[in-house]
């Protein structure tokens, strides 16, 4: 057996950040910028206003105060889309409004409430403009404008490969014109669950068969994480069927392989035969609990297979350790381990001396993070994970920890108000 950290560095030495495609900068949420961005424009591309109100020469408000105003005539009004067809001169001024380009000879911007126009309406100053407007607090150049290239300078690096595409990059990339981008390829992962107790889930129970929940917990998982999932069905356990399920996924063009099932020591446990003959096995058994039995090995063209365990949590903890890194630096990501947070247990542990990964249920106090148990932790209780929103790490060689140790957690999920 190995170790977790031994398994992981195995399994990521086989796996490469895929191939890069153009994809419309919407289609690119989420997804593993592939290219250099340089910005050919400034942003914003021009001087403008920041604020509703009046468009001066700073030198001629410099004494402004709310007992001495200044006079300013104003000459015009222009507002977002437009261009002032006019010069602000010394004495004068042109209403403006958020987002316009500054009129040239203006430098600054006095807002609506520290002019007379203040005084008036909004209906006012729409259906009869001031001719001229006393100035109430004074201002210093480019105070309440917006300069160009405030945002981005044209030439400037704005983004690099690795960056992962969120709203607001999406939100950047469209200030810069571009309507599409370079992004990582999303890996292509084959599902298979096996064995001849499975039941497909519109089938009806029969004695001693199970329904497939793993096939379509597994492709939920490697949706979630940015895969798409191949689900190959369920393959009996015959090397025969394994053998056409698996060639028919390589034929699928699939860039990983997910098993669940046959990798543990019994005489209808056939993945390790089927992997040993299609390709070669690189390592069994993990010291991890829950999730020894957990395979790996390389089928032809260096397509990787990560056999899951058959017990459900087995399979999601093995999943979240080995199979959600992988296909994360498939799809060129740089950070590819899951968020973790020191937590206080709230209760004992024990522990089988492997490295053990405990469902618990992570609350923020004001001492900090605490843990709990989410009940039973048997591999087959799959309920304890759609209760946990974390998996508590228990070293390797620990048999015991006492209530109050703090350990590292696992986060599963971030609830409201859990962020850090």
């Amino acid at each position: 057996m190995i170790s977790v950290d031994e398994a992981l560095a195995e399994i990521l030495s086989h796996v490469h950040p895929l191939e890069p495609e153009r994809v419309p900068i919407l289609d690119g949420l989420g997804r593993v910028l592939a290219e250099v961005i340089i910005s050919d424009i400034d942003v914003p591309p021009f001087d403008n206003s920041a604020m509703d109100g009046y468009a001066v020469r700073s030198a001629d408000v410099g004494s402004s105060t709310s007992e001495t105003p200044v006079s300013l005539t104003v000459l015009g009004s222009v507002a977002a889309g437009y261009v002032a067809g006019i010069r602000v001169v010394r004495g004068s001024a042109i209403r403006i409004m958020t987002g316009a380009p500054m009129p040239p000879g203006a430098d600054a911007v006095v807002p609506y409430e520290d002019t007379s126009d203040f005084d008036r309406s909004k209906e006012e100053r729409l259906l009869a403009p001031a001719d001229s407007i006393q100035v109430r607090k004074a201002v210093e150049p480019y105070d309440h404008v917006r300069p160009a290239g405030e945002d981005i300078r044209k030439g400037e690096g704005v983004m690099v490969p690795g960056r992962v595409i969120r709203p607001q990059e999406i939100g950047v990339l469209a200030s810069l014109g571009l309507e599409t981008i370079l992004v990582h390829r999303q890996p292509k992962v084959a599902i298979l669950a096996t064995g001849d107790e499975l039941l497909e889930v519109h089938e009806p129970l029969a004695p001693g068969r199970i329904r497939n929940s793993n096939e379509y917990t597994n492709a939920a998982l490697v949706r979630r994480t940015g895969g798409i999932p191949i689900r190959l069905g369920i393959a009996r356990d015959t090397e025969a069927d394994l053998t056409a399920k698996i060639r028919s996924g390589l034929e699928q063009g699939a860039d990983l392989f997910l098993t669940s099932g046959g990798v543990s020591v019994g005489d209808y446990d056939v993945v390790k035969d089927v992997l040993g003959a299609e390709g070669r096995m690189q390592f069994w058994q993990v010291r991890m609990k829950p999730g020894k039995p957990l395979a790996f090995g390389l089928l032809p063209g260096g397509v990787p297979l990560i056999g899951l365990p058959g017990n459900p949590v087995s399979a999601m903890v093995s999943f979240e350790q080995f199979a959600r890194p992988a296909i994360l630096k498939m799809l060129g990501h740089l950070d590819l381990a899951k968020p973790t947070v020191r937590a206080i247990l709230d209760e004992p542990l024990t522990n089988s001396g492997r490295q053990g990964f405990v469902r618990v249920i992570v609350t923020r106090a004001e001492d900090g993070y605490h843990a709990r148990t989410t009940g039973q932790q048997g591999s087959g209780v799959l309920t304890s994970m759609a209760k946990a929103n974390g998996l508590a790490i228990v070293p390797e060689g620990i048999h015991y920890v006492e209530e109050g140790s703090e350990l590292t957690v696992q986060m599963l999920d971030w609830p409201e108000g859990m962020d850090t």
